[in-house]
């Protein structure tokens, strides 16, 4: 064989050692590896396989980052699957907030009202029937004051009102969803009489039978504002229920003609008083009116109700009128008259506007009409005036939509 024979053979063998090597080195570094990765990957799956994820289903609500939250029912913490083992609520600065775990450990509720405009964090623990742990996170930011409203209500929770006392609603914003809002509100009586809402203006809402509340009733009113839209982008945030209890029937009659009262409980007549009305240059209203406040003693100032002398001083400034009660939100009151002559009493009309009773400078003296009148008189009991030579009352002028008839009070509901 020749030398170059031999080179080419030694070369053609040297590429087929060389082929087979680098092939089976490929084939060795391949097999290495994936057996390598088999293990891990094995291993891996072994591993979750014996920690597989809790199946606890922790349910936060309102959801994470939500704002205008409710303040009443929004909050709540809610498990599947599983039972809760820890919830934290707590607002931004770190106060806590104390809550109330279900008996059987799948719910957590808040225990009062929450805070307006108020964000909120709440951590939750749960774990399934393994004794596996899951954990949920969530913050929200409660309504703010600018975007809900408010109703003032009035009578008070537990209190005991005469029988013309109506429910009144005072909205602290105006409200464009009557209909909504009114249908949010209910407003019964044991007694069984129909009650209807009349609304006066956009921030009022009024309810009451077409006659007086039956005496000795119980009168409920509920509130289930949460969430209600009154107007675009604002919302109710009330929820509760009031009661109240119908005392017995009084309604006094003032005629300003014979300048006496006569005061009728259940429809008889326990006491005549006489009285002093509005002069004829000052008359008092005409009207059903009814009693909204009480004062041992206040202070009645003529400029508050627009009776100035020409100097702009006030025509008169008694710091202690003894016994008054308010009839309007005009300034029209019953109550005791110490200045004035004993004499004028069932013989001369001498007030600016209010009905004037016989007293005594100090309103402790038990002797005389103002102090009787005062003291067997509440809040809701109802005064008819009447030949003062004045217009009727307005009916928003004060409690004293009874006014209004039954048809005109029923045009003014939204539902």
């Amino acid at each position: 064989m020749t030398n170059s024979k031999r080179r080419k053979g030694l070369a053609a063998a040297s590429a087929l050692l060389g082929g087979v090597l680098v092939l089976s080195a490929c084939s060795g570094g391949s097999d290495k590896a994936s057996g390598g990765n088999n293990d891990t990957s094995q291993a891996k799956a072994d591993e979750a396989a014996a920690k597989k994820p809790s199946e606890a289903d922790i349910k936060i609500t309102p959801k994470d980052g939500s704002d205008n939250a409710s303040i009443n029912n929004s909050a709540a913490v809610t498990v599947s699957k599983g039972t809760l083992t820890g919830v934290t609520m707590t607002t931004e600065s770190g106060t806590a907030v104390a809550g109330t775990l279900s008996a059987d450990k799948t719910s957590w509720k808040p225990n009062a009202q929450l805070e307006r405009s108020t964000t909120y964090k709440v951590a939750a623990v749960a774990k399934d029937s393994e004794g596996r742990v899951a954990h949920e996170n969530a913050s929200f930011t409660t309504v703010a004051p600018a975007n809900s409203f408010i109703g003032t209500f009035t009578p008070d929770d537990g209190t005991t009102v005469g029988v013309g006392m109506p429910v009144s609603i005072n909205f602290d914003k105006a409200i464009a969803n009557k209909a909504a809002v009114q249908k949010g509100i209910t407003v019964s009586s044991s007694s069984g009489q129909e009650v209807v809402g009349h609304w006066f203006g956009a921030n009022r809402l009024d309810f009451r039978p077409e006659n007086y509340w039956k005496e000795n009733s119980t009168v409920t009113l509920k509130l289930a504002l949460d969430g209600v839209e009154g107007a675009s982008g604002v919302y109710g945030v009330q929820q509760k229920t009031v009661t109240f209890h119908i005392g017995r029937n009084q309604v006094s009659y003032v005629d300003a003609k014979t300048k006496q009262m006569k005061v009728t409980q259940d429809g008889k007549t326990i006491k005549t008083i006489p009285i002093s009305a509005g002069s004829p240059e000052h008359t008092t209203y005409n009207g059903v009116m009814v009693m909204s406040e009480k004062y041992k003693q206040t202070r009645m100032n003529g400029t508050t109700v627009g009776f100035t002398d020409n100097d702009g001083k006030a025509e008169y400034d008694i710091k202690d009128v003894p016994h008054a009660i308010r009839l309007t939100n005009s300034g029209t009151f019953l109550h005791g008259n110490y200045w004035g002559a004993k004499s004028i009493f069932g013989s001369v009309n001498t007030s600016h506007g209010c009905v004037g009773l016989s007293d005594t400078k100090g309103a402790n003296d038990t002797g005389t009409a103002g102090y009787w009148m005062y003291t067997h008189s509440i809040v809701g009991d109802v005064v008819v005036i009447s030949n003062t030579g004045d217009k009727t009352v307005q009916p928003d002028n004060g409690l004293n939509g009874w006014n209004l008839s039954w048809a005109d009070w029923k045009a003014g509901s939204a539902v």
